[in-house]
């Protein structure tokens, strides 16, 4: 048995850690949450990391997975071991090669973290969709239910694909099994290097395609043959489960860990009996282990090979005495008679005579749903009963089809002894990634075993986070939330009047709040109901003011080494000078890159943070204070039963019944303004003496929450008292008093706003949240006003802002680079948008459940939003302007018609109007208002009425619409180009934006082929060596296409100037927007994103240029350079981020060579550029 090797690891790298070992090359495409598995590999690669066979992994980033299977069927096909990860849609676009893959019996391993697929909605989270859409592509599937075993399930995997000459998907659940963060013991290469098979290597070798043994694969085959030649395979297939029965016993040897393509736990004699799979194993074996305990005849099968299903080997470990059998799966298949798993099952014990009297099915844990003993217990309930339910579901309230089963309340399965910590967090401020820090330091340093794991919202950087850590003497099982806490955190002091977070606290547990309030003020700022569980439970509660200490020593809103070593010094888990000790090395390993200032500010933050905490001592009062009572409010019912409780993370408790208004996932617009979160430190507050209306501030603000307010004077008396207004400055606004609000409660504090204000003393200064709090009053008549139509022309900056904003209160993060380009076109055309949006950062700031930032004005009216998948968006926003022109084509056709009639004189003309405007989308939006009232007022009969009763059945159809195509560059560049070239070429009259953040931000910041060359990404570890892709003059190159690039800090004029020429312009249009994001590692900060674009197009990294071939027909040259030659340094622009400095101590030996070609490569665009618009022909 070889030595131990004990390692603190997410589930994510420790399947990179094996696949590394057996892999030559690696053909890789970001999706979430398999991204880490190719990131790792990416970067171990960069850093000379070898694999068994005494080389580094050949890493290669393909444009979709679709590309990355045709890859790896490429490699295999010549030679070389080949390994792919993904998960979701990702998974389903690599089934076509899978096919193939398996149908040349070649071995390889794809890794998968089992995600669910979309349906009525997007998720990211984990089931078993994926993988089970894949079970018929001839793929054996092995099952990995924690992340040691994925170290030891993943190494069979590698071992017997070669033994076996098939391909493998190695799967386990995304999220809960990927991102999980255990202890884990690792597999020394060499052992892999003495398990392999080199003799089926060599094999492998020699049935590629080479030219000195030619040969001929992927023929065509006829119906004479096709048959016979699927079923010469059976024989491989027959030998699989043998085969990795043989690598599971060799694996054993090594460490001592024993597995069997089933497992069975649980009692000998057991009369029930669970078939599960996945992570659910785990939870369920520390079920059963509770329940012998008790003395019942209880066990769990744990399925490990799914593909080929052995019958041998599950009807092995199946107890003779099994009365009653419940099989879990964890996906659903509407229609089917049950779920995969279980249909297996049955299959093979159909007509045995010693079969269990009783087979039922049930799903459970769809899109990563917490899956705890309780459940567990109420299946096993379930088969006691006499006649057990089939078809079940565990862990949701079906109130409309009856089939779930209530769970058992008070379980408690963890082992003895485990402590167990929460901790709530804003994303952004650091507390994930320093719980991770702390697990890992305590799973290395320590005897004892660690697990973490980590649930968020869906919004960005400013959502909520919830970590679950568990530490203890003895192995953890527990794949679920924790329910009871020895200590609680919360970092951010807004939630305690939003989340109920001491309800998992344990009697006489450790309450740990971040706050600015000194003992008086809790007093006033906690909750009643807060207040009396502290002195109700024998809390130990500390306060400490971590904002204010990370203010001091410059970490801003970063307080994670604050908290955290305050964690550690208030539980004792660890000595707290180990703790400093060790928690000082984390930083050098996780932030030396970034500059040994930025080190000794976390040294400092670690140093304060061990003593800074104040214990309260409870006044005795409090156990008798009384719970705030909300106020209630005239709120939309959906606003009420549903955002509500998702809002208070009490989602999981909203029965079926909820959602059956809505059963195919439509989301209200504007219900973002219901969420008021409050969560900004400091917020903006206005001086109306400096302020020089220039309206720049609400221009810029990525989340709506600052807008100036125009009030007629004849209306002053409709304001709140503190509404207080100046005079408004402008020509033919003389009638109006103005006011710039800020909404305290939506605002994320990002300060881009204060950044922005041109006069000499700001006109806004950021202040502490409550300091601003008079001004919620203020805000929700501001929030009124804002959506009435003033009907001043957008001619200008100033006046665009006096436009409804359409997009308010999105989940981007703060200082976001994209959303204040979707809101300004909102401003300008929301009331008549149809928007398809990619998956990717703006669908998920756009419309995550329950929260929709798109929202509508006074009438009703706003943007029509929809997301289809990742890669087709393009032609998801061309089939909504083609459905959009067809039936507007039959309004046409009809009021033509109507028009040769006896209809009135005003409705003829009102048709005139109409049809003379169809083409011109503002002027048109009126004619067809006046269109449907004169329609409207005909009294008709006969073919009039019938042609009437069409057009005004199709109304929604009558005004033209603005057709938007919003996405980012991974879609734009990679995956989505194909079909977005097409959309461009087709002439159609669509408008594209790109939010060029030049990585996939929504995935983690992978390199795309939007990155320049020189900056370090996701995998491009070591910096790209490739010059950024072109996509603009690719898109010139029709001469009929409208393009432009625009940065709006640089020049918000060309910007807002862009897009009325892109939307005028009768056919394609698209626009590039560089969009600064939290991925680039910003060194002056977020707050300056604005100030980064104007830096970008200074330095000559990013060119402003706009290319309109309606001036061709004019005779004039069709691209205009809005840039100006350089002004400013390169480099330093470049290092300002930290996605380019980092390259300096990171790869220092090439940092130099790859700055140069960076520049070389901005500097030859820009030349491209400067020839287009001084020399006419050579125009497209």
């Amino acid at each position: 048995m070889s030595q131990k090797m004990m390692k603190t690891m997410d589930g994510n790298t420790a399947a990179a850690h094996v696949s590394y070992a057996f892999t030559e090359v690696a053909a890789i495409y970001p999706i979430t949450p398999s991204s880490v598995m190719a990131e790792a590999t990416d970067e171990w690669s960069a850093n000379g990391k070898e694999n068994i066979f005494g080389q580094k992994v050949k890493v290669v980033e393909m444009q979709s997975e679709g590309g990355a299977a045709g890859a790896v069927h490429g490699s295999l096909a010549s030679g070389a071991l080949t390994t792919t990860y993904t998960a979701s849609q990702g998974l389903l676009l690599m089934i076509p090669n899978m096919y193939k893959i398996a149908g040349e019996l070649l071995p390889t391993v794809f890794h998968v973290s089992a995600r669910a697929i979309s349906t009525q909605a997007l998720s990211i989270f984990g089931d078993h969709s994926d993988v089970m859409a894949t079970r018929q592509t001839g793929f054996a599937m092995l099952a990995s239910a924690s992340v040691q075993e994925i170290i030891d399930l993943a190494s069979v995997a590698h071992l017997s694909t070669l033994k076996a000459r098939a391909p493998f998907v190695h799967f386990f659940d995304g999220f809960r099994t990927s991102h999980e963060i255990q202890k884990v013991e690792l597999i020394d290469y060499d052992v892999y290097k003495k398990l392999i098979d080199m003799d089926a290597v060599n094999e492998f070798r020699q049935r590629a395609l080479t030219p000195e043994h030619p040969k001929t694969i992927g023929t065509a085959q006829n119906p004479d043959v096709y048959f016979q030649g699927r079923e010469a395979q059976n024989k491989h297939y027959d030998a699989i489960p043998d085969i990795v029965e043989y690598y599971m016993d060799e694996i054993a040897k090594e460490t001592g860990r024993h597995y069997k393509p089933f497992d069975y736990v649980g009692a000998p004699d057991a009369e029930h009996v669970i078939v599960a799979m996945g992570s659910v194993c785990e939870t369920a074996e520390e079920t059963v282990n509770a329940l012998l305990k008790e003395g019942k005849k209880v066990g769990l099968i744990k399925v490990r090979l799914y593909r080929p299903f052995s019958a041998k080997h599950f009807l092995s470990v199946l107890p003779a005495s099994c009365k009653k059998l419940a099989v879990l799966d964890r996906t659903k298949e509407p229609g089917a008679t049950g779920e995969p798993l279980y249909l297996d099952v049955k299959s093979i014990l159909y007509g045995k005579a010693d079969a269990p009297a009783v087979i039922v099915g049930g799903r459970y844990g769809l899109a990563s749903k917490d899956t705890n003993p309780g459940q567990i217990m109420a299946v096993f309930k379930n088969l006691e009963s006499d006649h057990p339910v089939n078809d079940f579901t565990v862990g949701i309230i079906d109130d409309v089809t009856n089939k779930s089963l209530p769970s058992v309340e008070g379980v408690s399965t963890e082992p003895e002894g485990t402590i167990r910590c929460m901790f709530w967090g804003l994303g952004s401020d650091g507390t994930v990634g320093a719980n991770k820090s702390a697990i890992k330091i305590i799973g290395d340093n320590t005897d004892l075993y660690a697990q973490g794991y980590f649930s968020y919202d869906s919004k960005k950087s400013g959502g909520i986070t919830i970590s679950h850590l568990r530490f203890g003497k003895n192995k953890i099982q527990s794949t679920y939330l924790i329910s009871t806490a020895d200590f609680v955190a919360c970092h951010n002091p807004a939630y305690v009047n939003q989340y109920d977070m001491l309800k998992n606290l344990k009697r006489g547990g450790t309450f740990l709040l971040n706050c600015l309030w000194n003992k008086e003020e809790l007093e006033e700022h906690l909750p009643g109901e807060m207040k009396r569980f502290l002195a109700e439970n024998d809390i130990d509660f500390y306060t400490i003011n971590a904002v204010k200490i990370g203010e001091e020593i410059g970490l801003g809103n970063r307080i994670n080494m604050i908290m955290q070593t305050a964690f550690f010094a208030l539980t004792k888990v660890i000595p707290i000078d180990e703790a400093i000790a060790h928690l000082k090395e984390s930083i050098v390993k996780n932030y030396g890159f970034m500059g040994e200032d930025i080190v000794e500010m976390n040294y400092k933050a670690v140093d304060m943070g061990a003593t800074a905490f104040e214990k309260i001592e409870i006044p005795a009062s409090w156990s008798e204070a009384k719970a705030s009572v909300p106020e209630e409010k005239d709120e939309p019912e959906f606003i009420k039963n549903v955002l509500r409780p998702i809002s208070k993370q009490e989602g999981d408790s909203l029965p079926v019944s909820a959602f059956t208004a809505d059963v195919n996932g439509i989301l209200p617009p504007g219900t973002a303004a219901y969420e008021k979160r409050g969560v900004a430190t400091n917020v903006p507050a206005w001086n109306k003496d400096t302020c020089i209306q220039c309206n720049q501030c609400a221009f810029v603000c990525p989340h709506a929450a600052i807008r100036p307010i125009l009030v007629k004077k004849s209306e002053l008396d409709t304001k709140p008292a503190g509404f207080e207004t100046v005079p408004t400055k402008g020509k033919g606004l003389e009638d109006y008093e103005f006011r710039m609000q800020v909404a305290p409660l939506d605002c994320l504090g990002c300060g881009v706003c204060e950044d922005v204000c041109p006069t000499k003393t700001k006109s806004l200064v950021m202040q502490p949240i409550a300091s601003q709090y008079d001004q919620i009053e203020n805000w929700e008549y501001a929030a009124e006003k804002s959506k009435e139509s003033l009907g001043i022309p957008a001619d200008n900056v100033k006046n665009s802002q006096f436009r409804t904003p359409y997009l308010e209160f999105s989940g981007a993060c703060a200082g976001c680079g994209e959303t204040p380009y979707a809101k300004v076109i909102t401003q300008l055309y929301g009331d008549s948008m149809m928007i398809a949006n990619a998956t990717g950062c703006s669908s998920i700031w756009g419309a995550s459940y329950p929260s929709s930032p798109y929202t509508t004005d006074s009438r009703g009216r706003g943007p029509a939003w929809g997301n289809s998948l990742f890669e087709d968006n393009a032609e998801f926003g061309l089939g909504m302007a083609v459905a959009a022109k067809q039936v507007r084509a039959k309004v046409k056709e009809n009021v033509e018609k109507l028009s040769g009639m006896n209809v009135p004189k005003e409705t003829k003309t009102a048709i005139s109007a109409y049809l003379e405007t169809f083409s011109e989308r503002e002027e048109n939006k009126a004619a067809a208002e006046a269109l449907i009232a004169a329609l409207e007022a005909v009294s008709a009969a006969g073919e009039e009425a019938e042609l009437i009763k069409e057009v005004l059945d199709r109304k929604d159809y009558i005004a033209k619409r603005s057709i938007w195509i919003f996405g980012g560059d991974g879609w734009a560049y990679d995956i989505g180009y194909g079909g977005l070239d097409h959309v461009l070429a087709s002439g159609e009259n669509v408008n594209v934006l790109v939010f060029d953040t030049e990585v996939y931000s929504n995935t983690g910041g992978q390199s795309s082929k939007a990155t320049p060359a020189a900056a370090i990404a996701m995998f491009a570890a070591s910096g790209k060596r490739t010059k950024k892709k072109d996509l603009g003059l690719i898109a010139m190159s029709y001469g009929y296409v409208y393009v432009a690039q625009v940065a709006m800090g640089a020049d918000r004029n060309q910007f807002l100037k862009t897009i009325k020429e892109a939307e005028a312009y009768n056919g394609p249009s698209i626009i590039i927007a560089y969009a600064p994001c939290i991925n680039h590692g910003i060194k002056k900060g977020m707050n300056k994103s604005q100030e980064v674009m104007k830096d970008a197009v200074k330095a000559g990294y990013w060119h402003l240029y706009r290319y309109n071939p309606d001036l061709k027909k004019e005779g004039q040259n069709p691209f205009i350079l809005d840039s100006k030659e350089p002004t400013e340094s390169f480099r330093d622009f470049l290092m300002g981020e930290v996605r380019y400095a980092q390259l300096t101590t990171a790869f220092p030996d090439v940092a130099e060579e790859l700055f140069e070609l960076a520049e070389e490569n901005a500097k030859s665009r820009y030349e491209t550029y400067k020839n287009l618009a001084e020399s006419p022909k050579t125009i497209f």
